[in-house]
């Protein structure tokens, strides 16, 4: 193993090295400070004689006496079923206090790319507890689905919830416990407080014993939040593809990863893309997000929840932007219904999951989950239309039908969506407070349901009934 000393020039996180034979891209270096300290880094150019290196830890204290060793291999992950209940740092290092880990096999973090033709379709689905999601824009195992937030709306407080809640209905009906669901939860650039939090309420609830957690504060180093998400995937692909587990990857904040990006390419001054960041943004958020999946004839399956906050509440900002051409649907964290108390503040109508008529149904949810959705959508659509209305008219010039929707929109804030942060409500009980809201609804304008499942399912105002037969 050849070490220099040969560092020409240190920039932020980047440090530059005159060498003397070629250096493998994404090759893991050692940098030993003048006082002992060893710090890694990673490969990020090299041509001719010139090689840049990103340093993990940062590059305070390294200067140009300092040495530096190429190990020949690329950063991997120590990989094993033990590493559910640990926690860990951005750069996979344990801080729980737990013992070292004993890996089953270290894998590269980059990973292998899944066949397309391999691919199977997701059509399974997985319960979160939560109705704004579980009713209206289902989630299905091997599915992308990310949460649109902003700054100062609870998406943590939803992802601990949907981390907490999580299960495969089928999975715990046919065995009897929940063992084969795993969630891996990626924080990236968040504060001391808000991992706290994090590790408290896993603490708490006993979520931790089926969780991996990678912490990367906001306080440590842009490199490291750029390694974070792919030792998380590398782990999730471990649990599900050699040993069987249905796993939910929980990745907050995509936008903190993406700033991390911009901050490397203005360190390495490339030429900048859309709004300062990398033109090649969209390429690395595809190499993270078309990690999920399932493959045919492998037990497991990989699904993934990025959490992302919208600057300036711009949906039209490159990384929701970006992100929304990759994954297969969003789900809204809205500002107004958070300012109205609802918990959580999920707005359904721009939210979507593209895969959801594929997960929902008789065998997988209920017979009557796909036409209870349409209609919810519809009615919830039309007392929103209607509120613009009020507001220049009055509630007074309204039809009495007109006024049924207002109330519907009202009631379906106040019961449907919320439910809490606490709450968890089976798909049996989401379907079952729909009906409650469609009920005060004439049968009339049910028009988005079979018949068949109307009288089954509607439920009779036994007052009105009761009046009519005195009468």
């Amino acid at each position: 193993m050849k070490e220099y000393q040969t560092i020409t020039e240190i920039s932020g996180p980047l440090v530059h090295v005159e060498t003397d034979e070629p250096i493998g891209y994404d090759e893991i270096v050692e940098i030993e400070t003048p006082d002992g300290e060893v710090k890694r880094g990673q490969v990020l150019e090299t041509s001719g004689d010139f090689v840049a290196i990103q340093v993990f830890e940062g590059t305070e204290g390294i200067g140009r006496d300092s040495s530096v060793r190429f190990l020949g291999e690329t950063l991997k992950m120590p990989v094993t079923e033990d590493l559910l209940g640990r926690s860990l740092d951005g750069a996979g290092q344990p801080i729980d206090g737990g013992p070292d880990i004993v890996p089953e096999e270290r894998r590269d973090i980059v990973g292998a790319a899944i066949n397309p033709t391999a691919r199977e379709f997701p059509s399974e689905f997985i319960q979160t507890g939560v109705s704004g999601i579980d009713g209206m824009n289902t989630l299905v195992r091997g599915q992308k689905l990310p949460l649109f937030s902003a700054s100062g709306l609870p998406h943590n407080e939803l992802s601990l919830q949907i981390a907490r809640q999580a299960t495969v209905p089928e999975e715990v009906e046919e065995e009897g416990e929940e063992s084969e669901f795993a969630v891996v939860f990626a924080a990236m650039g968040i504060t001391a407080e808000e991992a706290n939090e994090f590790m408290e309420d896993f603490e708490r609830t006993g979520a931790l014993e089926r969780t991996v957690v990678f912490l990367n504060l906001a306080d440590d180093p842009a490199v490291e939040r750029t390694v974070t998400p792919r030792m998380a995937l590398t782990t999730a692909e471990y649990l599900a593809f050699d040993e069987g587990y249905h796993v939910l990857v929980i990745m907050t904040d995509m936008t903190n990863y993406c700033e991390a990006l911009r901050e490397i390419g203005a360190a390495r001054e490339e030429v900048p893309g859309r709004r300062g960041y990398p033109g090649y943004m969209y390429t690395d958020l595809a190499q993270l997000y078309e990690r999920a999946g399932r493959i045919e004839g492998v037990e497991g399956s990989i699904t993934q929840i990025p959490i992302l906050t919208m600057p300036g509440d711009d949906d039209t900002h490159p990384i929701p932007d970006l992100t929304g051409y990759i994954t297969e649907g969003q789900i809204y964290v809205d500002r107004s219904l958070n300012s109205q108390g609802i918990e959580p503040p999920i707005n359904v109508l721009p939210s979507l999951s593209r895969l959801m008529d594929e997960g929902i149904g008789e065998g997988l949810t209920r017979e009557d989950h796909g036409d209870v959705s349409d209609q919810l959508y519809a009615a919830y659509a039309e007392g929103e239309d209607l509120r613009d209305l009020v507001n220049i008219v009055g509630r007074e010039a309204l039809s009495e039908r007109d006024n049924k929707y207002l109330d519907f929109a009202d009631r379906f804030e106040n019961e449907f969506v919320q439910q809490g942060f606490d709450t968890d409500r089976t798909i049996e009980e989401t379907l079952d407070i729909g009906w409650e809201l469609l009920s005060e609804l004439p049968k009339g304008e049910l028009n988005r349901i079979d018949e068949d499942l109307i009288e089954e399912y509607y439920i009779e105002d036994t007052e009105s009934e009761t009046a009519e037969a005195e009468a």
